[in-house]
């Protein structure tokens, strides 16, 4: 089975290492570098860096089903595998393949069809994730399901944690369809359009935290943010980051967004549409991640202080 591999970021990586331990890839396709960090210096991608770890020979296309037709059909392979590619894929890029394009999607679809799948689970407070493989077609994650899997979403898991369990669930997943494929047992479901929901991509904007909310809703809202672009809120001039917390009292203490208790015995406790919840673990910008009870002994707030933009 000639297979060829395209993703970008850190999930294709993991999902391609798991293939090519049961399925050797014979190529890999990323995107171009990117000029990133304060330098502008060159940043190959992770699926990239994964590939060439394993020996795997990369290609790099700004647009492949523009540039790089002719190289992916000189390669003929059986299957190709995307993951977090990021392109939108032509009809004729998607004839190449004898057996078609199977794409891993970190969600059960038909729900949470776009870019943010895995930070939208947890958004919403979904008691199960998942991801789906699926064959590849021009609408986003429209195609026909080949199968799903799915985990329970654990207790105060973030976006990351839920980020990597996936991946590797993903590489799981994508081993068992291709030996389908090749065993000639696949079988593809059509998705139920009317039960589609779409994610776009999240900005950094996205994080800013908005305090007229239940306590599960803003525990839902930083697990979801967290690594990026992280739940964040303003304490004066700075960003004040938060990524933990914890319903306290249904007590209404003060306004939506103030501070109502800045102890360290107490810690960080602002009031929120239901009660007051304390913010359990922050980081003030320029300083290091802490918990509120350390943040406290070194940067005094006095309650009644409001959280958020002046």
């Amino acid at each position: 089975m000639r297979i060829i591999f395209m993703g970008t970021p850190d999930f294709s990586a993991t999902v391609l290492e798991k293939l090519n331990g049961k399925y050797p890839v014979i190529a890999a396709v990323t995107n171009p570098d990117r000029p990133a960090g304060r330098g502008n210096s060159l940043r190959q991608s992770a699926l990239k860096l994964k590939a060439l770890q394993l020996g795997i020979p990369v290609y790099q296309f700004e647009k492949v089903s523009r540039e790089g037709l002719e190289q992916i059909e000189a390669l003929a392979p059986d299957i190709i595998v995307t993951a977090a590619f990021g392109q939108i894929l032509s009809e004729r890029f998607l004839e190449i393949p004898k057996f078609g394009v199977l794409n891993v999607h970190a969600s059960l679809l038909p729900k949470y069809r776009g870019a943010s799948p895995i930070q939208w689970t947890l958004l919403n407070g979904d008691e199960y994730a998942g991801v789906t493989i699926m064959r590849t077609v021009r609408e986003v994650d429209a195609g026909d399901i080949l199968l799903s899997k799915r985990v329970k979403v654990l207790e105060k898991e973030t976006a990351g944690g839920l980020f990597d369990r996936l991946a590797d669930l993903g590489g799981e997943a994508i081993i068992e369809a291709i030996g389908l494929v090749e065993s000639g047992k696949a079988t593809f479901t059509p998705q139920d359009p009317s039960a589609a929901t779409f994610c776009g991509v999240i900005s950094k904007a996205d994080g800013e935290i908005n305090f007229d909310k239940t306590a599960r809703q803003l525990d839902f809202f930083v697990r979801g943010m967290t690594p990026w672009p992280s739940a964040y809120t303003y304490l004066g001039e700075k960003t004040l980051k938060v990524f933990g917390v914890q319903k306290v009292s249904d007590d209404v203490l003060g306004a939506i967004g103030e501070v109502v208790a800045a102890t360290s015995k107490d810690g960080l406790c602002v009031q929120l549409a239901d009660g007051v919840a304390r913010l359990t673990e922050v980081q003030l910008e320029g300083a290091k991640r802490m918990s509120d009870s350390h943040f406290l002994r070194g940067h005094p707030v006095k309650v009644g202080t409001r959280l958020g933009r002046a």
